[in-house]
């Protein structure tokens, strides 16, 4: 039985290739927000969030298109910012080059991502800041 049985199709208000209300840049601190914390495991809590400090598309020499992306990594304390770089730097590192791998499947394009890690204690006391994970 189909379902055009039971129900009437109301008005399309997204274009169809479109799966969500949130920006790029949005999408981009979710993703790599996720990669800090499945490698980070127990190691840091939740305590992180990420923000998108430039994302500009452009060509290269090559005429290829490709995002320059460069990211804030921000933490509650010394110790967890730490924790999240690694030993010379090599956490910072995997976060970024699984994150980076995800983005290019995202947007379709190459993508030159920079990552910085930096601690706000106070953040979750922040209203603009804790606005970005409510759900609507």
């Amino acid at each position: 039985m189909k379902l055009k049985n039971y129900y009437n199709l109301g008005p399309a208000y997204y274009d169809i290739d479109e799966y969500t209300d949130q920006t790029m840049r949005q999408l981009a601190e979710e993703v790599i927000r996720e990669k800090a914390l499945k490698l980070l495991e127990d190691e840091v809590p939740h305590g992180l969030y990420v923000e998108v400090e430039k994302m500009n598309l452009r060509s290269n020499k090559k005429e290829e298109e490709l995002y320059d992306i460069e990211v804030t990594i921000y933490c509650m304390r010394k110790s967890h910012k730490g924790i999240i770089i690694g030993k010379n730097g090599t956490m910072l590192k995997r976060i970024g080059t699984y994150a980076r791998q995800d983005l290019e499947r995202m947007l379709g394009t190459k993508v030159n991502l920079k990552t910085w890690v930096k601690v706000n204690e106070d953040w979750q006391d922040k209203d603009n800041i804790v606005k970005k994970f409510k759900m609507c």
